[in-house]
């Protein structure tokens, strides 16, 4: 029996759920949520499981919305549909990953990348579910419980449709988010396939090495089982290609680099030196890795190993400089108790990141704080970046352009959007 079957069949349950006014109001308004303290009354099960089809009723027994039901979660039910009555059936579930992959027909059919984000969770209305392609292999990311009792129906029907379009699955790799636990009977076959808790084959064999995949051209790798969040970081394609078009004879630091994508587009771009930065020595491995597997010999490569405030501040002291400087720090509000805290974070790194920087030189900054708007955070960016300048007499720091989501991480609601960069120049 494979692990899919493993997992058993789509549930057949469904039940009522009536929810408080002010709930009601927000799925109207788009929420793709409705919290366990909004839910009133329950009908059609003494105890719902995680997965049931939840519908929710207005005040005058009216659909309102239609969603999967979480035991596990203070995110008690999460919205497919909403408006008017539908099945989840086969052709529901045909017609949004199809309408999915459309939104991505053109990365799907781009021989030079081979590597999207297929689903995107909550803007593509499939809430606590992310799916990410690498090549053949697909990396399923779960962040409800709801959604284990339906990989049976989602793999088979994204796999066709991924087929209309001549790409082929050849593995698909499940992974449990942080506060998400496999069911029991499947942790034993986890630990046995991939020896960890959080990760297992759903189709194919455990993939004994990093998967290779394209990114306009550039070869790259994913630790599809143990590398963070899916593998790879799909969502600065088209910053690291900016940055690959600016790089020509530059001297080129990457902050926070990760594995080393910014880096590896930079080299490829015609930089003659990048200085890769990372708390973390495995990733900065498999990043020298990128570089040796994109053939780059003509670009001195250099790495730390350290927190990147205290490396940049060391930088800074020993009168290190370089042309182009790229911040991609992780998220530093995860809540809004923690805003005030992420902008002085993210303006201390500012900061630093000019005080290395050659006067006519290009800092690159992004956050993925959805805490934190595109403009809130430009302008705090620009803000700091004028005060450095003035106070070091250095002439004026020009925004040349800022930049946002890529194709295949739409933006379906409110709290959707999270990535944002800011490119800077001091003239």
């Amino acid at each position: 029996m494979s692990t899919l079957e493993l997992l058993g069949s789509a549930p057949q349950r469904r039940i009522g759920v009536h929810v408080s006014p002010a709930a009601l109001g927000q799925i109207r308004r788009g929420s793709p949520w409705v919290f366990g303290d909004s839910v009133q009354r329950i009908s059609g099960a003494d105890a719902p499981s995680s997965g049931d089809l939840a519908v929710v009723f207005d005040g005058r027994r009216r659909f309102a919305a239609i969603g999967l039901w979480d035991s596990d979660s203070e995110i008690r039910i999460r919205i497919l549909h909403r408006d008017r009555p539908i099945p989840i059936d086969d052709v529901w579930w045909q017609t949004h990953l199809a309408t999915a992959l459309e939104r991505r027909a053109n990365l799907l059919v781009d021989s030079e990348t081979s590597a999207c984000r297929l689903i995107h969770g909550e803007n593509d209305s499939l809430p606590g579910l992310v799916v990410d392609r690498y090549a053949s292999t697909l990396v399923v990311k779960v962040y409800s419980t709801a959604w284990f009792a339906w990989l049976g129906v989602v793999v088979p029907n994204l796999r066709d449709a991924l087929g209309r379009y001549g790409v082929a699955v050849d593995a698909v790799v499940l992974r449990a988010a942080r506060r998400v636990r496999l069911p029991d009977d499947l942790i034993a076959v986890a630990r046995c396939e991939t020896g960890r808790d959080d990760a297992l084959m759903l189709v194919g064999e455990v993939p004994r090495q990093p998967v290779r995949y394209r990114e306009r051209g550039v070869r790259l790798t994913a630790d599809v089982i143990a590398g963070n969040k899916t593998g790879a970081f799909l969502d600065q394609r088209d910053n690291r290609g900016l940055v690959r078009s600016m790089a020509a004879g530059t001297r080129m630091l990457d902050v926070f680099a990760n594995t080393g994508g910014f880096a590896v587009s930079a080299a490829l771009g015609g930089a003659t030196a990048v200085h890769l930065v990372d708390q973390s020595a495995p990733a900065l491995m498999t990043a020298r890795d990128n570089l040796a597997l994109n053939r780059i010999t003509r670009c001195d490569v250099r790495t730390t190993t350290g927190d990147a405030f205290e490396v940049l501040e060391a930088l800074a002291r020993s009168g290190e400089q370089y042309d182009l400087v790229v911040i991609d720090p992780p998220s530093f509000a995860r809540s809004a108790a923690q805003i005030p805290a992420a902008e002085r974070a993210y303006r201390k790194l500012t900061i630093a990141g000019l005080g290395v920087l050659e006067r006519g030189g290009t800092l690159v900054q992004a956050s993925c704080s959805n805490r934190i708007g595109s403009a809130a955070f430009c302008e705090l960016v620009l803000d700091a970046a004028q005060q450095y300048a003035t106070s070091h007499r250095l002439g004026e720091a020009v925004e040349l352009r800022r930049t946002g989501h890529p194709v295949d991480h739409p933006i379906g609601f409110e709290y959707g959007e999270y990535l944002k960069a800011v490119f800077v120049q001091l003239r």
